[in-house]
């Protein structure tokens, strides 16, 4: 019993050390620039091409207006899962890639924690334009983008999707409960003809004003990492 237990305060100081954003985050944005871009098949790229124009040539929309830069994507498509954020900030806007500031160094690092990275996983957002001032999306802004989601969701073709934040989770689980209330449980949810399991956990932003609360998230990716064991 106290050798499963010293293995488990292990492996929690672990993930303390490897996502203590007070030692290890920066106010630069992550270079996704460089990166090597993985293969994917012919028909999956230009589906994702089709997409990301559908959204460029949004009409009569104020997101698309205040911003510098449509936000599609980052990581490999041909991953199992999926991982879906609230919207661009202003590192975001600029850079033209998802969680590319400190909230997105804090995704790397728990990703990491899971001996997963950008290589291996695909991120993307409910919103494609960065609300201004960083607000939330409002209920219109997720009705009016939702189709596209569901649309990116039906490319990419997940097993697993990771909802970050309560408008990820409002937008794809319809709910409108706490996050605490629906974290740390799986839901299995159909996006047309596609089935697939979702999860719920807290945006890597709410954890860097509430570092407490990654104890909790450190559950939701172990409940990620021995799903993705099974999927192997």
């Amino acid at each position: 019993m106290s050798k499963n237990i010293n293995n488990k305060l292990t492996k929690l100081i672990q993930y303390y050390s490897l996502i203590n954003h007070n030692l290890i985050l920066s106010n630069k944005s992550i270079n996704r620039y460089n990166q090597r871009q993985p293969s994917i098949s012919k028909d999956k790229a230009q589906n994702l091409q089709k997409l990301r124009e559908k959204i460029k040539d949004i009409k009569n929309c104020k997101l698309k207006e205040n911003a510098s830069n449509i936000v599609f994507s980052d990581g490999n498509p041909n991953s199992k899962i999926m991982i879906i954020g609230e919207g661009p900030g202003a590192n975001e806007d600029k850079e033209g890639f998802p969680f590319v500031g400190r909230a997105g160094q804090l995704l790397d690092k728990m990703l990491n924690a899971i001996n997963l990275s950008r290589d291996n996983v695909y991120i993307t957002n409910v919103v494609n334009y960065r609300p201004p001032e960083n607000r939330k999306p409002t209920d219109e802004e997720v009705k009016r983008y939702l189709p596209f989601l569901k649309k990116h969701i039906e490319i990419i073709r997940p097993k697993i999707i990771l909802l970050l934040g309560s408008t990820a989770m409002n937008a794809i689980l319809s709910n409108t409960d706490v996050i605490s209330k629906m974290r740390g449980k799986w839901y299995e949810i159909e996006i047309n003809d596609l089935k697939l399991y979702s999860i719920v956990s807290f945006h890597p932003a709410y954890l860097l004003r509430q570092p407490d609360q990654k104890k909790l998230s450190w559950i939701d990716l172990k409940m990620i990492r021995d799903r993705l064991k099974k999927l192997k």
